[in-house]
């Protein structure tokens, strides 16, 4: 569903206006650098659907550093937005998140990632659908490990199906094309999905339109 409005989109307008890049030097097809870590700073990588959505609630989390939307879990390398969206990959969309953890904890960030998506749904979100919009929590330590496993477990009692979410050791993450990037904050006004799914996702979180 999402790609099928990005492409009704992209048809109205112009490639100058259909795709807005990070940077004005950016290639918006191209993939995006791979996030800064400063020192003392933790990553943990989420997919809870669309990761556009999860890159717009995330960049309002207090202790986010930066929030760069990618693939994880799959077999093929450097893989392109339109081979994700095939299913045929094993990627999901996630979200890679630098967080500085004097200022918010893995478990504050999971706290979020419950209640932004349905954990309940295998692979789908709302119109998305599809192993690539699968829920995943990848980790980095043993430590966030054992704090996913817990959250989950804790998370469970809240919902009367079992939660599906995938949790497993971080794979080689692929930052996705510039024009993903920030796409809430750069096309809300401009791509009917931030407005049908995107936002309504936010006001359910509390956080700002």
């Amino acid at each position: 569903m999402k790609h099928i409005l990005v492409l009704a989109f992209s048809l109205v307008l112009p490639p100058s206006l259909s795709m807005a890049q990070t940077t004005k030097s950016a290639d918006p097809m191209k993939p995006a650098s791979m996030p800064k870590v400063p020192e003392g700073a933790e990553i943990i990588t989420l997919g809870a659907g669309c990761f556009w959505c999860t890159e717009a609630v995330y960049q309002q989390i207090p202790g986010v550093l930066s929030v760069t939307s990618g693939y994880m879990g799959g077999t093929v390398k450097n893989p392109t937005y339109e081979q994700i969206c095939s299913g045929d990959t094993g990627h999901a969309e996630v979200a890679q998140l630098v967080y500085d953890p004097k200022v918010t904890s893995l478990e504050k960030i999971l706290a979020t990632f419950w209640h932004m998506h349905d954990p309940t749904s295998l692979n789908k979100q709302g119109p998305d659908s599809g192993t690539q919009y699968r829920s995943a929590i990848f980790y980095r330590s043993e430590t966030q490990h054992v704090i996913a496993e817990k959250s989950k477990t804790e998370a469970a009692k809240e919902f009367s199906k079992p939660i599906v979410t995938e949790i497993r050791k971080a794979m080689e993450f692929f930052p996705a094309e510039n024009y993903h990037q920030d796409y809430y904050r750069l096309n809300k006004n401009r791509n009917p999905y931030c407005k049908m799914v995107i936002a309504p996702k936010l006001k359910k979180s509390g956080l700002q339109e």
